[in-house]
């Protein structure tokens, strides 16, 4: 099983990969993805890290408040998408 972590305040040039990269050296990065607006083509400033189940917790510790491009990242888990009114 996975958890997805959402990452807030990130540097606007940051990439999938960069993303991904700057967790995989605290944990294994199954999948990572930066938000990006339709309309402009540029990031909306978070993303999303999925990381193993039992390993969600320790990463959120470490990582929550840690400097990405001159960033503080807010790491935290991510909630479900209310699609209702």
């Amino acid at each position: 099983m996975s958890k997805t972590l959402y990452v807030g305040n990130l540097p606007w040039a940051t990439t999938d990969e960069d993303l991904a990269a700057f967790f995989s050296d605290s944990t294994e990065v199954l999948a990572s993805r930066v938000i990006i607006d339709r309309a402009t083509g540029r990031s909306k400033g978070f993303g999303f890290v999925e990381v193993p189940d039992e390993q969600a917790e320790q990463v959120i510790a470490a990582m929550n408040g840690k400097e990405l491009g001159g960033r503080e990242i807010i790491v935290n888990e991510a909630r479900p998408l209310n699609t209702t009114s």
